[in-house]
């Protein structure tokens, strides 16, 4: 016969554990709870919101809780310790304590045992907050250039709240009573103690989701400085720079300044100025529009008189007055004009009918007629020669005798001896 099967020793080390050679559930606790161990006393701090005290008993448990994020931690802590606290410890305050981590590994879990436990004072808070100041301010988070309009008149308005506070009804009635069909989108959520920040964060989620929500208010009412806290978390503060709609911070009264205020878009002093800002006054918004629609109806009725005015001065002058003036004008200037030139040219005429006289008589006096006027005659053959010599004519010869008043023919009868010949 065989013995039992035994079974392969397990792996010493995590990393060296496999799929055939895994670790039980009880040794990963056991070398969890071994490293844990190792681990020294330590100071952490945090933000209580559960206390349990039992009487009898000299251990009490409360839950700490990261104020920035959802992490809580379970604390095991002696009633001594909580008595020798100079104010009782309540939901909310922020402590630091001493404590050693402990790994429970029958229920696998982790949680501290506080030695000590110490308040943190108002002051150490303040100057927490103001070194997140310097800190967000250096990042740009406090520009004036980052933060974004306000819409003129929203579609719906996002609000942030406390239930059934008076935060909320400072802002919806007085939005109200300037705009009366504004719509809300009302989200109520702690506003103060250890779920305020996530509850106000996951409501501006939500609404920084919804469309037609055109700005987000979030709005509380005053408090002391540990009440206000939340709303100069670094998370919060985060989210808000990052929402894409404008955010209105609405928080305590005007002298309450947490670090929303420089890091929404609009820092409204009271509940009641957030409800003021975010609508317009419909009476200021009829009136401005009545004393445009008169400053337009003055401006057009100055603008028209003007236009009269100038029109009838048109109107007046000669020229509208007798369109057919300046044609007037013109036309006797014309006739004027053409008068002249005809005297010009009758001048001219006349001067050159005097020089064509005075020609006409030189020439007249020049001319071969005159000299016929005188008596003398042109003979000349019939070849209409011009007889110039007794010797051009013969016996009988017909010949044509021009005189002043018309012409005649004659006949040669005879000519005359030559007188050195009968010398002869």
């Amino acid at each position: 016969m065989t013995g039992p099967e035994q079974r392969p020793p397990l792996p010493e080390r995590a990393g060296d554990t496999t799929a055939e050679a895994p670790w039980p559930v009880r040794l990963l606790s056991m070398k969890i709870a071994e490293y844990v161990e190792k681990m020294s006393v330590l100071w952490v701090e945090g933000q209580v919101v559960q206390l349990t005290r039992r009487p009898g008993q000299r251990t009490a448990y409360l839950t700490l809780r990261d104020p920035d994020v959802d992490m809580s931690l379970s604390v095991a802590i002696s009633t001594n310790a909580l008595d020798a606290m100079p104010v009782p410890v309540t939901q909310g305050a922020r402590v630091v304590l001493q404590a050693k981590p402990v790994f429970w590994t029958q229920r696998g879990s982790l949680m501290l045992d506080a030695r000590q436990i110490r308040p943190v004072g108002v002051g150490e808070l303040l100057a927490r907050v103001e070194h997140l100041k310097r800190t967000l301010a250096s990042e740009g988070l406090f520009d004036p250039g980052r933060k974004k309009p306000l819409p003129f008149l929203p579609r719906t308005v996002g609000l942030v709240c406390g239930r059934a506070s008076a935060a909320e009804k400072d802002v919806v009635e007085n939005a109200r009573r300037r705009w009366p069909t504004v719509r809300f989108e009302i989200r109520e959520v702690a506003v103060q103690g250890p779920q305020a920040v996530q509850e106000v964060m996951a409501a501006l989620t939500e609404l920084d989701g919804v469309d037609g929500v055109d700005v987000i208010v979030i709005a509380r009412g005053g408090g002391s400085v540990e009440d206000l806290l939340p709303f100069s978390n670094e998370a919060l503060l985060r989210a808000v720079a990052t929402a894409r709609t404008p955010v209105v911070s609405a928080i305590g009264h005007d002298v309450d300044t947490p670090l929303l205020d420089h890091v929404a878009d609009w820092r409204a002093s009271t509940p009641t100025d957030a409800g003021k800002r975010v609508v317009p006054d419909a009476h200021e918004e009829r009136r401005g529009i009545r004393q445009s629609r008169e400053r337009a109806r003055r401006a057009l009725a100055g603008h028209v008189a003007s236009e009269r005015r100038h029109l009838v001065a048109l109107r007046s002058r000669p020229v509208v007055a007798n369109p057919t003036a300046m044609i007037d004008a013109r036309r006797a200037e014309l006739d004027a004009l053409t008068d002249r030139s005809r005297r010009r040219v009758l001048a001219s005429v006349h001067r050159a009918g005097d020089q064509v006289g005075h020609l006409r008589a030189q020439v007249r006096t020049l001319s071969p007629l005159s000299t016929l006027e005188r008596g003398y005659a042109v003979v000349q053959h019939r070849d209409g020669g011009v007889v110039m010599d007794q010797d051009d004519v013969a016996p009988d010869e017909l010949l044509r005798v021009r005189v002043a008043r018309g012409d005649f023919a004659t006949r040669v009868v005879g000519l005359p001896t030559d007188p050195s010949s009968e010398a002869g």
